[in-house]
């Protein structure tokens, strides 16, 4: 899988978030998901599932440096003394005696510490070598502008909800200004867009002279070409991992999206989440895109 560059370090450009995964279904979906290639692996503290992602890591054919893994701190833990020790219970869990990124999952409410006593103990844990990045999810703009100004340590992305039908452009801008990576959790509208006869429609029209549907750019990539999004799939069951196969209905399962179809769906998926503003007159093919690995 491609890697994408934030502040000088490389970052595997799809995630597994494990939302939601427990148990022995946990462990093995990302001890699959690593064989796979998957090298970045997204827990949080409210999921309740460090310790089986840490099983699942440590049954993987894969070295711990090799990984790049995320937990995020509970909305119990953000004063100073919680911050440092929950990230010591989550590195216990994890099995391992780093973070590669520890995020805030949501803002800080009133009756929470503030921001800046939670960023300050994210930054001592960073200098005690606990934590390599922090981070936040959740932010608007204008609040991960806020926490960029009381950090002392760089803040290296925001994990937000984003997907064709959730404009983040202006967050997604900001980002992009100040080299913050923006992870995109539910890229696919946690099935949504499966659902969706515009975009399949779109994605059945062909770029001229090419014979293909329309794709932007390779998500994650940085530059002119692309906007420099991480997506960050979730999977469920390790059969799951390649793409879910059925459509969202009313309670009921609309059936497969087969095929032409979901290879459409795919290719507008990724052209919107990379940014691009899907009109008809208007088509960019970059290169090859593979999302089989995605699962929302």
């Amino acid at each position: 899988m491609d890697d994408i560059q934030i502040q000088g370090t490389s970052v595997p450009a799809l995630g597994l978030g494990t939302w939601q995964l427990t148990g022995q279904s946990c462990r093995e979906t990302v001890e699959t998901a690593l064989e796979m290639g998957y090298r970045h692996i997204d827990t949080a503290q409210a999921y309740g599932n460090e310790r089986q992602v840490g099983l699942g890591i440590d049954a993987a054919a894969v070295d711990r440096e090799d990984v790049f893994l995320t937990t995020k701190l509970d909305g119990s833990n953000r004063d100073e003394r919680s911050v440092r020790r929950s990230t010591r219970e989550s590195l216990n869990k994890l099995g391992t005696d780093y973070l590669d990124l520890l995020l805030i999952h949501w803002p800080n409410t009133p009756w929470m510490a503030s921001l800046s006593e939670t960023l300050g103990a994210m930054n001592d844990v960073v200098e005690e070598g606990l934590v390599r990045h922090i981070g936040v999810s959740n932010f608007s703009p204008s609040l991960l502008d806020r926490a960029r100004d009381i950090s002392s340590a760089p803040i290296f992305t925001d994990q937000v909800q984003y997907h064709p039908y959730w404009d983040q452009r202006k967050l997604l801008d900001y980002c992009r200004i100040h080299d913050v990576l923006l992870t995109a959790y539910s890229p696919l509208a946690r099935g949504g867009v499966l659902d969706d006869p515009a975009l399949v429609q779109i994605g059945h029209t062909k770029v001229p002279g090419t014979g293909r549907a329309p794709v932007a750019g390779s998500a994650g990539r940085r530059g002119s070409d692309s906007e420099g999004i991480q997506p960050r799939a979730s999977g469920s069951e390790p059969g799951g991992l390649r793409f879910r196969t059925h459509r969202r209905g009313n309670g009921t399962d609309s059936g497969p999206v087969e095929g032409q179809d979901r290879r459409a769906v795919r290719s507008v998926a990724v052209a919107v989440l990379s940014g691009v503003p899907f009109r008809p007159d208007r088509y960019l093919y970059i290169g090859d895109v593979s999302v089989e690995s995605w699962h929302v």
